[in-house]
């Protein structure tokens, strides 16, 4: 009989997100408030539970301060999370406090919401305020 934990699939530890991906470039509009949004579909992570793959879609909504997040770096910042077994409550996190390092933004909200698994829907939510 083929026990659970022999079903588990090898994945990567935390330490292969790669923050120092993301760059940014200066914005010109100091204090003008704006709401940028950034969406792809293309998240993938694994589950650290039986290292199959997860799926969803990434948004990001924020207001910049003195610089943007250049959308290219922020492509493979994404891409680092390929093998990384992590739970989705974690993903969310991680990827608001490294978004906000680089870019220093007045507000940011991050929404992951994943593709359905066994018929259960995931959103994760993280906000944060200056």
């Amino acid at each position: 009989m083929i026990e659970a934990e022999d079903k588990i699939l090898p994945f990567d530890g935390y330490e292969k997100i790669d923050g120092e991906q993301l760059d940014t470039f200066s914005y010109e509009f100091p204090g003008q408030r704006i709401e940028l949004l950034i969406e792809t579909d293309e998240f993938t992570a694994v589950c650290p539970f039986s290292g199959l793959p997860d799926f969803g879609t990434v948004r990001v909504v924020y207001v910049p301060n003195e610089t943007c997040i250049e959308l290219r770096s922020f492509k493979y910042y994404l891409l680092s999370y390929r093998n990384v077994g992590i739970y989705y409550e974690h993903a969310i996190n991680y990827i608001l406090k490294d978004l906000v390092k680089c870019s220093d933004p007045i507000e940011m909200t991050v929404n992951l919401e994943y593709t359905p698994r066994g018929g259960m829907r995931t959103v994760a939510t993280a906000k944060y305020t200056k």
